[in-house]
């Protein structure tokens, strides 16, 4: 499930009805989707898309998406780097950035045109996040660096990312706090105990 930061407010949001108020608050939609007994983050995309068409469906009917396709990184994508560096710096598209997460996780920072306020969706399978066009924002994968997603578009090209010049991503760091994250930095927490008085 999703977890918002709101990192000048040391804030941090993990209910899914929140986590809604807040987003659309800045025109962004969160919903979470179904996902046990259905295709799973290994399946083929036509698997994982005909396990999601009635939710696809809707949205393309929604938001007037003409196509939906399934994107897959881990970290055996060569250049993955490379790739991740075109969308960790402050951008915006000129259509929706829609993603259903099937498999893995990654931090979206938002930072609203209207608002000096900068805060971060972590999203996790079976989050969808909307994103709409011209909202300033990055993203990056969490420490396992692998995410795999259903992507809807209105154009067949697809988006490209149109950088805002600011550097404002680079004060900000991945804080994706999952027991993954936390395994990879060498922390290991043990199971808390409460002692009676």
């Amino acid at each position: 499930m999703a977890i918002l930061r709101i990192p000048s407010e040391s804030r941090v949001i993990e209910d899914a009805d929140l986590i809604r108020s807040f987003l659309l608050k800045h025109g962004i939609t969160y919903e979470r989707w179904a996902v046990a007994g259905r295709a799973g983050g290994d399946a083929t995309q036509e698997e994982i898309l005909a396990a999601y068409a009635p939710e696809v469906a809707a949205l393309m009917q929604q938001g007037g998406y003409i196509t939906a396709d399934v994107v897959n990184v881990t970290p055996d994508v060569p250049n993955l780097q490379e790739m991740l560096d075109k969308f960790n710096q402050e951008h915006r598209h000129a259509e929706d950035e829609v993603r259903f997460i099937v498999k893995g996780s990654g931090i979206f920072y938002i930072h609203p045109e209207d608002d000096a306020l900068v805060f971060s969706i972590e999203v996790h399978e079976g989050d969808l996040i909307n994103v709409p066009a011209g909202v300033r924002h990055w993203f990056d994968l969490c420490a396992e660096r692998t995410i795999r997603a259903i992507r809807l578009f209105k154009e067949k090209a697809g988006w490209t990312p149109l950088y805002t010049g600011d550097g404002i991503a680079s004060s900000y760091q991945p804080l994706c706090f999952g027991p993954n994250y936390l395994a990879a930095k060498g922390i290991h927490i043990e199971q808390a105990v409460t002692i009676a008085a």
